[in-house]
Order: C-alpha cells, then sequence, then structure tokens
C-alpha cells in the first residue's frame, strides 16, 4: 500500500492519496488498508518516509563509504548524488520537497528531516574536524547550509532557478567547501 501511496503521489500530488485510490491501485479492499493504517494521515507519513529514508540512506552509504576520503569530495559526491535523484525522479523529489500545507504531520516530517540531514553532515565531518572546532557553531552552519540547499533544489526543481545539474552541484559544492574550512582539516 506504501508503494502505490507513493506512486499515486508522485503522478498526482498528496491530496490525491485517497484509502480507495490505493485499494483500486493494489487491488485490495478497504479492510486491508485499516489494517495496516488508521487513517490516510498514517500512510501519508508511512510514504514520505519511505522516500526520505531512500534519500538520507543513499548518502549516509556515501558517507560510510568514504570516511578516508577528503571531506569536500564527499560532501560534493553527496550534493550530486541529491542533485541527481531530484532530476531522475521528479515524482518522489515533488514528494520530498513541497509544502504540505494542511497537513500537519507532513511539516513536521519535514522539519525532522531538515535536523536528521543536518545530523548526517554532522556525524559524517567528525573524523575531518579539526582539534579546536566549535562543534555548536558546526551544528549552526550546517543547519543552515542544509536548509539553503534544500531550498535551492527546490526552486531548481520548480523550475524557479534556470540552472542545469552541474551548475547547482558545483555553486553548492563551493559553498559547502568555504563552510567546511572553518572546521575540518585540509586534505
Amino acid at each position: 500500500m506504501i508503494e502505490a501511496a507513493t506512486e499515486i503521489w508522485s503522478e498526482s500530488g498528496w491530496a490525491a492519496v485517497t484509502m480507495r485510490g490505493v485499494c483500486a491501485r493494489t487491488g485490495l479492499n478497504d479492510r486491508y488498508f485499516y489494517e495496516d493504517f488508521k487513517t490516510r494521515e498514517e500512510l501519508l507519513v508511512a510514504a514520505w518516509d519511505g522516500v526520505r529514508n531512500d534519500m538520507l540512506g543513499e548518502v549516509s552509504a556515501l558517507f560510510d563509504e568514504r570516511v578516508d576520503r577528503p571531506p569536500i569530495e564527499t560532501i560534493t559526491a553527496a550534493i550530486a548524488i541529491v542533485v541527481d535523484r531530484i532530476a531522475r525522479d521528479p515524482g518522489r523529489a515533488h514528494i520530498l520537497l513541497a509544502q504540505h500545507v494542511g497537513s500537519s504531520p507532513l511539516q513536521d516530517r519535514r522539519a525532522v528531516a531538515l535536523q536528521e540531514a543536518t545530523q548526517l553532515v554532522v556525524e559524517a565531518s567528525r573524523p575531518h574536524l579539526r582539534e579546536d572546532a566549535d562543534e555548536t557553531a558546526l551544528r549552526m552552519d550546517t543547519l543552515v547550509a542544509v536548509g539553503g540547499f534544500v531550498e535551492v533544489i527546490t526552486a531548481w526543481h520548480s523550475g524557479l532557478l534556470a540552472v542545469t545539474e552541474k551548475e547547482v552541484v558545483a555553486h553548492t559544492s563551493r559553498l559547502a567547501e568555504t563552510l567546511a574550512q572553518r572546521y575540518v582539516v585540509s586534505g
């Protein structure tokens, strides 16, 4: 049911995800829906979480694989993964990036995801931090950077920024490098 909800959402937006529509797509009756979900909102949150988990999981795996690589190379690769996924799957990108006005649980999930992504970047930077790095300042700067990155890719995805994937990656990587100079050891 989660995959069916994700497909409908990708095609037509979150408001189009209904219990009947999901049941029709899966060939199941209402009883099966209510065995798994108490409400439509629960299904929407599960679908959103699945898309978010796919994205953050891929970035987390990259950070784990590249722990011994220069941090700027790694963050650039992470940025490229996110931008590529947004470009390749605009429906799922819309799930992650859209403002879900009228759905408090979805708005809350988006806010939580920003904190999770920030934590992921902070943790990935730990092996590369300077001894005198101010971790509170690092967290605040990373939150600004991740939030700004989300806004840039949202504007790009919606057509407000007429730039290429490469330009998005290059620009945001340059900003990440500028920020990293304060906190990480060169190399």
